[in-house]
Formats: structure tokens, sequence, C-alpha cells
């Protein structure tokens, strides 16, 4: 994207932001979002001034594509992943593999379970049943010297956790994969073009300074609205 576009593009979200109220629903772009039953619920983690809040299914083609772009993001802005498993009931290995990641999550530790999450998108056009899933599983635990349990949750406890995102998502009206949003304590806006995603950071970051007494940004404006004074 040429800069010119791009400045355009922020000064858009942040015109967006700017211009309607902190309980609306709003997206980058504009008028593409989805309606929700519950925004309370789309929200950062307490004392967290922006993250990036999304629901993935590990089968969705689109969440392969955004996969990449989000994590890329939160690396460069030095901020969270709120993230959500919500697997499609028409996708047939989605949840066995959310289930494997908590696993890995759990036994093991999150940069694996991240990683395992990574390499089923990376390679989500060669798995086409369970037995592929179950093939995949076992060579990404081989690479890591890993064994592969029998039984992958025994007691269930990894499926009602997936189970548990499932309802959240429920609960606010989720109705696609991936359904990402910027959100800060006050505001949120869904990204409904992942190429808008840093544009949309940018944008929600600035509010939040502003916003913010003692920042930068708050500064700025204070100097532009009063003078500098000699």
């Amino acid at each position: 994207m040429r800069p010119n576009n791009m400045t355009r593009l922020l000064l858009a979200a942040s015109l967006l932001v700017a211009s309607l109220p902190a309980v609306a629903q709003y997206s980058a772009p504009p008028n593409t979002g989805n309606t929700f039953k519950d925004v309370s619920l789309i929200k950062p983690p307490a004392g967290v001034k922006v993250a990036i809040l999304k629901f993935e299914d590990l089968e969705c083609p689109a969440c392969a594509n955004a996969y990449p772009i989000v994590h890329a993001a939160a690396d460069r802005y030095h901020i969270p992943i709120v993230r959500h498993d919500f697997p499609l009931r028409m996708h047939i290995w989605s949840r066995d593999a959310a289930i494997t990641a908590r696993y890995l999550q759990d036994k093991v530790s999150p940069s694996t379970a991240e990683e395992f999450r990574g390499a089923v998108f990376a390679a989500q056009t060669s798995i086409a049943s369970k037995d592929d899933l179950s093939a995949f599983t076992r060579r990404f635990f081989q690479q890591h010297k890993l064994n592969v349990p029998f039984v992958m949750d025994p007691a269930g406890l990894f499926a009602a956790e997936v189970q548990a995102d499932y309802t959240l998502g429920e609960r606010i009206g989720l109705s696609q994969t991936p359904t990402i949003w910027v959100v800060s304590q006050k505001e949120w806006v869904q990204v409904t073009d992942i190429n808008q995603l840093y544009a949309t950071i940018d944008a929600v970051q600035s509010q939040v300074a502003a916003s913010t007494p003692g920042t930068p940004a708050a500064n700025s404006k204070l100097k532009h609205a009063i003078g500098t004074q000699k």
C-alpha cells in the first residue's frame, strides 16, 4: 500500500473512532461490522490499554490468512492478543485441533501451543480429515520430541475450555470466523478487512493517548489549544 493511501486510511480510522460513542458498534472499514448481542464482553483484560481480541477456528481459511498478520501486529505494537476458540459446527476436525492446542498449552508451554496453532494454519489445506489431523499431530509431537498421549483429554478439561470459548462467542452473537476487534477499555472496532488492522490499532492507541492526561498525545493537543508560552 502506498504511503498516501495509508495516511488516508489512518485518518479515516481516526475520524471513525473519534466520532462515535464508546458504546457504539463500529468497524474498519465503516459499515461492514456484524451485529452483536452482548458488547459488554468485547473488552481487553483489566489494566490493559489496547489489545487485539479474536475468535478463530483452526479449520477456517480466513483465520489462517489473518493469523500471521494479527501476530505480526501484536509484536510490532507490543499489545496482547486475547484469543478464543470458536470451532464452527460444520468443520470436522477444528475442535480436536483446539483441544490439542489446549493440551500443549497446559502440559508443555504456551509457546509450543502457539507454534502448533500456527503450524496447523500453515498446513491447513493438507488436512482434510480427522485422520489427517492425527498424522499431522504425531509429526508435530515427534519434531518437538514429545510423546503423543494415548488419550489427549481423558477428563474432558480441555474440551470444556474450548466449549467455554464457544459459549462466550454465542453470548456475544458471533456469526463468523475470524471475528477480530481492536479494543480499549472504552471503545472497540471490529476489523473486517485484515489489511486495516494496523491503521485501526494506530487510531485506537491515539484515541487512548488523547484521553489520558500527561501523555505526549494529550499534551500536544493541549499545547495546540492554548498556544506555546514564551
